[in-house]
C-alpha cells in the first residue's frame, strides 16, 4: 500500500539516514520516481554520480514487478551482431544473425568468422534431441523399505500426479520421472515440458503441489526440500551433462577444405590436433564438464541479450565438441549442449529490449503461428547451439593458425591498462 507521499529530497534524506530502506521507497511513491530516489540517494551516499545507470529507455513499473527488487537504473552492455548464418534444423530454416551482448573484444569477429565459413559450406544443421526441464524434490522416508513404496507409489500413480502437476497451465506437462534413493533420503527428478518458457518457476509451483499430494497420501513421507539439488539448477554437473536437461541440442556442420584454407588460413588436419589435445587431451586432465574451447563466451553473450537467466550460462555450456577429416580435407564437427536451459517468453524474455534481440533472430513474438507450444524455444535453441559452433570453429582455428594473440591485439585488446583508465575518467 502506498503510504502519504512526501517529496523526494525527504525520501533522499531518510534513506540517507537510514530511516527507511531502500527497498521500501514504494511504499511513498510510484516505481520510476522510487528509482530516481534510490539512485540520488545512493550518489549522496557512495559521492559519485550514477548517470549512465541512470540513462535507460527500459519501463522500470514493468521490470520491477517481476524482475528485480529496489531498482537504481540500468547496467548496459555492448551489443553487437554477427552473422548471418545458415541453418538447416527442424524448426530453424534460413539465414540468421546473432545479437551478443559482451564486452570482450574479439568475440563478435570470432563469431562471425565462424558464421561465414559456415554458411559459405552449405549451412549448418541442428536438432533438438531432448526437451525436459526438472526439478527435483528431496523426500525424507522413515527406511529404506518405505524408499521403495514412495517409488512404486509414485510409479503407480503417475497418471494422477501428471493432473497435480499440470494444475490449470495448459501449457505444462509433466512428462516422466527418475529417482535416486540415498539412505532415507529420496530424490524425485520430475521432467516436464513447459513449452516456450524456460519454466522453472511453473516447475518449481507444480513440483510443490506434487510434494503436497504425496504427504496428503503417505503421511510418512516428508518433503524436506522442493529443491534437493539433483534437478540439477544453476551448477554445472555430470548428471545433466550425461541425462540432459532443458535442451539436449546438437549443431554439426561439414567445412569445405578450400574455405578453411582461404577463410581460416589453416587446414582440417591441424583443426583435428587442436580438437584432440586441447580440448579432449587438456579438458580430461582439468576434469571439465565440457570439452570444448569458449562456448560460454557465446551462450553468455546470447543469454544476456535475450533476457535469458544468467545463471544458467554454466551448465547450459557444458558442450562436447568433435571434429573429423572427411572428403579427403574436409572437416566434419559438432557441437552437444546437453542442458540449455532457455526460452523466449517469460522472465527477462519479456522486457522489450530482450525481445528486441529475440526478434533479430526471428525467435520474438512469444509464439509461432500454426505451429505447438514450444516451436520457438526450440528454433531459438537450434540457432544458439549453431552460434557457438560457429564460435568453436573460429577460435580452434585461431590456435591452429597460431592466430589468436594477433586477433585480440587487432581488436584493441592490447590497449595499456592506463589508456583504459584515462577513457573511463
Amino acid at each position: 500500500m502506498v503510504q502519504e507521499k512526501q517529496t523526494e529530497k525527504d525520501l533522499i534524506e531518510k534513506l540517507i539516514k537510514g530511516e527507511i530502506k531502500f527497498y521500501q521507497v514504494e511504499k511513498y511513491t510510484d516505481t520510476e520516481t522510487a528509482t530516481t530516489i534510490r539512485r540520488k540517494a545512493l550518489e549522496k551516499i557512495i559521492g559519485k554520480e550514477l548517470k549512465h545507470i541512470g540513462s535507460y529507455s527500459i519501463d522500470m513499473k514493468q521490470t520491477a514487478s517481476r524482475n528485480i527488487e529496489a531498482p537504481i537504473g540500468v547496467q548496459q552492455v555492448p551489443l553487437g551482431i554477427a552473422g548471418p548464418i545458415k541453418i538447416k534444423g527442424e524448426i530453424a530454416d534460413g539465414e540468421y544473425f546473432i545479437p551478443l551482448a559482451t564486452t570482450e573484444g574479439a568475440l563478435v569477429a570470432s563469431v562471425n568468422r565462424g558464421c561465414s565459413i559456415i554458411t559459405a559450406s552449405g549451412g549448418s544443421k541442428a536438432l533438438v534431441l531432448k526437451n525436459a526441464i526438472t526439478r527435483a524434490p528431496c523426500i525424507i522416508v522413515p527406511d529404506t523399505e518405505h524408499a521403495a513404496k514412495l517409488v512404486k507409489w509414485v510409479n503407480d500413480n503417475f497418471e494422477k500426479i501428471r493432473e497435480v502437476f499440470r494444475g490449470e497451465d495448459p501449457f505444462l506437462k509433466l512428462l516422466d520421472f527418475q529417482y535416486w534413493i540415498i539412505g532415507r533420503n529420496v530424490f524425485l527428478r520430475l521432467l516436464a515440458d513447459t513449452a516456450d518458457a524456460m519454466g522453472m518457476n511453473m516447475v518449481t509451483s507444480a513440483s510443490q503441489a506434487v510434494c503436497d499430494f504425496i504427504q496428503e497420501n503417505l503421511p510418512w513421507a516428508e518433503t524436506i526440500a522442493l529443491s534437493g539439488n539433483m534437478c540439477v539448477d544453476k551448477k554445472p554437473n555430470a548428471l545433466n551433462f550425461i541425462l540432459g536437461r532443458g535442451k539436449t541440442v546438437q549443431s554439426e556442420v561439414v567445412l569445405k577444405r578450400n574455405y578453411i584454407h582461404d577463410t581460416l588460413k589453416t587446414t582440417a588436419e591441424k583443426m583435428v590436433e587442436v580438437v584432440y589435445r586441447k580440448i579432449y587431451v587438456g579438458s580430461g586432465q582439468a576434469a571439465s564438464y565440457g570439452f570444448n574451447s569458449h562456448v560460454a563466451n557465446i551462450i553468455a553473450a546470447m543469454w544476456i541479450a535475450t533476457g535469458q537467466d544468467a545463471a544458467h550460462i554454466g551448465e547450459s555450456s557444458m558442450g562436447m565438441v568433435t571434429a573429423e577429416v572427411v572428403n579427403d580435407g574436409d572437416l566434419y564437427t559438432s557441437l552437444t549442449l546437453p542442458s540449455m536451459i532457455c526460452g523466449t517468453i517469460g522472465g527477462g524474455c519479456w522486457l522489450s529490449q530482450m525481445q528486441e534481440a529475440l526478434f533479430i533472430m526471428d525467435c520474438g513474438g512469444g509464439f509461432i503461428k500454426g505451429k505447438p507450444p514450444g516451436t520457438l524455444a526450440k528454433k531459438f535453441a537450434e540457432i544458439a547451439c549453431s552460434a557457438a559452433l560457429a564460435g568453436e570453429i573460429s577460435l580452434i582455428a585461431a590456435l591452429a593458425a597460431g592466430h589468436l594473440a594477433r586477433a585480440h591485439e587487432a581488436l584493441g585488446r592490447g590497449a595499456t591498462a592506463r589508456k583504459r583508465v584515462e577513457k573511463i575518467e
